[in-house]
């Protein structure tokens, strides 16, 4: 499957080269993915590939940016531009969403520092969009963004266990769609009331200043935890 378009045999070299290295990453994982093995599949040797990208963690860090970037132009076109409400827009992009979500998934487990350098993109890419669609969601826009993709990609990291849950695997159609319907419903509930919020940040905000951060920015508490 190709990520993007115009048909497979149709892409660039370079074009087939990423499309299929998104692909075994999103089975394999980059640890369990050669470049022979892209370079088969991808139907050009191995010379060539280094050629456009130098090495496999190159490669890695293009698909990665080329990820992001589709996942959150096809949210742009959902949120956005209204698409959601087009009867042929969600089928034809779905296949890419859900390729995508499969690939973060691996991507953001394997514990390298290109896994890192993905997830802290990640909460960039997040923390713009808040400040440029939603600045009154929260008072802190960057932590808000690294909880919101933390429980996120952690959905997707436990997706074996909330699979035997929904009784569908979420990287297939049926199990995707129960989770997204449960997320969307889950964001359109309003879990505390607004006093409680302001109690909340009124205690937290307190605690704070009873307990400052060490010039290590540990907890000035901590020796005694």
């Amino acid at each position: 499957m190709s990520v993007g378009q115009p048909a497979f045999e149709d892409l660039t070299a370079r074009a087939r080269i990423r499309d299929t290295a998104i692909r075994l990453f999103a089975e394999r994982g980059a640890g369990g993915t050669t470049v022979r093995d892209i370079a088969d599949a991808a139907g050009v040797s191995p010379g060539l590939l280094r050629h456009h990208f130098g090495s496999k963690e190159a490669l890695r860090e293009v698909c990665d940016g080329y990820m992001l970037d589709r996942l959150m132009k096809i949210k742009e076109e959902l949120y956005l531009e209204g698409k959601m409400a087009s009867p042929g827009f969600l089928p034809s992009m779905h296949p890419t969403l859900l390729l995508g979500y499969k690939y973060l998934t691996r991507a953001l487990l394997d514990g390298s520092p290109r896994a890192a350098a993905l997830f802290d993109d990640m909460v960039g890419l997040t923390e713009q969009w808040i400040g440029k669609h939603m600045p009154d969601a929260a008072e802190d826009h960057r932590a808000f963004a690294a909880v919101l993709v933390g429980m996120q990609s952690g959905l997707l990291a436990m997706h074996d266990h909330v699979s035997r849950a929904l009784g569908a695997d979420v990287f297939t159609t049926e199990g995707h769609v129960r989770l997204v319907m449960a997320l969307a419903e889950f964001h359109s509930h309003r879990l505390i009331e607004p006093e409680f919020l302001a109690q909340t940040r009124e205690a937290l905000q307190a605690l704070r200043a009873t307990n400052p951060p060490t010039a290590t920015g540990d907890d000035s508490g901590a020796e005694g935890a």
